[in-house]
């Protein structure tokens, strides 16, 4: 009898490592993020793509806020097309961090997706930026 993991035999070990390598040229985590920062070693720009609302309650430090809605090719004209941005927004549960993802690659900007979010940034025990007390820091209106 064979166990429902290998139901479905494992990629060859060339493919996995073509596949796996390549996820991470599209994503970082919330641990990389942390320690980049810890070390001074900021060369990116981390966007909260939620709403304003959201960010004023809770935010990644060093975090800017650019809703979706203001992914512009205006809005970013101060950049240039050289910037890594790295995109986050309340969690797994939203895809605000995608889109945002979608929009900034169209524009021909470097970007990567911090997976997590605000959930996995506290689930790893760091700390957010907070402007304001009101409801969790994790909602989205993106």
């Amino acid at each position: 009898m064979v166990s429902l993991v290998r139901d479905i035999p494992a990629a060859p070990s060339a493919i996995a490592l073509m596949h796996f390598s390549n996820r991470l040229t599209f994503e970082t985590d919330c641990s990389d993020v942390f320690s980049s920062q810890e070390a001074g070693e900021i060369d990116f720009v981390l966007v909260d793509v939620r709403g304003p609302l959201a960010f004023e309650r809770g935010h990644v430090p060093g975090a800017i806020n650019i809703p979706n809605r203001l992914l512009t090719a205006a809005e970013l004209a101060i950049y240039p097309k050289t910037t890594l941005f790295v995109v986050y927004c309340a969690g797994p549960h939203c895809n605000g961090a995608n889109k945002a993802a979608v929009k900034l690659a169209a524009l021909g900007y470097p970007v990567k997706e911090m997976i997590g979010g605000v959930t996995g940034w506290l689930d790893e025990g760091f700390q957010l930026s907070v402007a304001q007390v009101g409801k969790t820091a994790i909602d989205c209106e993106c």
